[in-house]
C-alpha cells in the first residue's frame, strides 16, 4: 500500500471490473470506499475465493463500506463502441455513482480514462489493494448473478456453468443454437455463428 500515492486523501475508491473476456452479458465495475473504522478480513482477489466466500464478503462490503456502485456496460454498448472503451465507460459510471465523492481513485489494471477526480491505475490491484479486492468481489457476484438469471431464461446455453464466458461448452451451445440478444456480436466467436447462419435477424432471440 506504501507504493501507492494518496494526495491528501481520507476516502479512497478501488474500482475493478469483471466480464471483460465474456462472449455474453455486460461488463460490470463496481467501486468501494472501504470504512477503516469498519475493518473486512478475508478480502483478496475475486478469482482467489469460493463462491461461498465471495458472497459472505459481498454481504459484509455492502454492509460495512462508506460507500459502494456497481454499474455495468451492456452488450449494446461493447459492440457500439468496443470492449476497452465499454468497460472505461463501466468504471467511470461506478466511480460517479458513488453516494460519498471519494478523494482518490485506484483502478484496477492500466487504464487512462477521464474522471473528475484524481485517479491511478495499479496492475495487479485486486491482489495489492483491499479496495480493489472489494471491488472485485462485489462486480464478481453481481454478474454471476446476472448469468444465474439469463441461464433461467435459456437455459440451453449452460450460462450458470461458464458465467458467458469462451470455453468450448459455450461455444459448442453457440453453434447449435446460434446468438441471443445478450451476446456480444462484435465478438469472433459470436460473430463467425452470425454469420455462419447468413440471416442475423433469425439468429437473434
Amino acid at each position: 500500500m506504501d507504493n501507492f500515492i494518496y494526495p491528501n486523501a481520507s476516502k479512497i475508491a478501488g474500482v475493478d471490473e469483471v466480464g471483460r473476456g465474456a462472449l455474453v452479458g455486460a461488463v460490470v465495475a463496481a467501486a468501494v470506499i472501504l470504512d477503516p473504522d469498519n475493518p473486512i478480513v478475508g478480502l483478496a482477489d475475486s478469482k482467489m475465493l469460493t463462491e461461498k466466500k465471495r458472497l459472505e464478503l459481498n454481504y459484509q462490503i455492502k454492509n460495512k463500506a462508506i460507500a459502494w456502485s456497481i454499474a455495468r456496460a451492456e452488450s449494446t454498448e461493447i459492440d457500439e463502441m468496443n470492449i476497452s472503451y465499454a468497460t472505461m465507460l463501466a468504471i467511470k459510471r461506478a466511480v460517479l455513482n458513488l453516494k460519498t465523492v471519494p478523494d482518490f481513485v485506484l483502478i484496477d489494471g492500466n487504464y487512462n480514462l477521464t474522471l473528475p477526480i484524481p485517479y491511478q491505475s495499479v496492475i495487479k490491484g485486486d491482489i495489492l489493494v483491499k479496495e480493489i479486492s472489494a471491488a472485485s468481489i462485489i462486480a464478481k457476484v453481481s454478474r454471476d448473478f446476472d448469468m444465474y438469471e439469463l441461464d433461467k431464461k435459456f437455459p440451453q446455453y449452460g450460462f450458470a456453468k461458464h458465467k458467458g464466458y469462451p470455453t468450448n461448452l459455450h461455444k459448442n451451445k453457440l453453434l447449435q443454437y446460434g446468438a441471443i440478444s445478450h451476446h456480444r456480436c462484435s465478438f469472433k466467436p459470436v460473430r463467425n455463428v452470425i454469420i455462419k447462419t447468413k440471416n442475423y435477424s433469425t439468429t437473434i432471440i
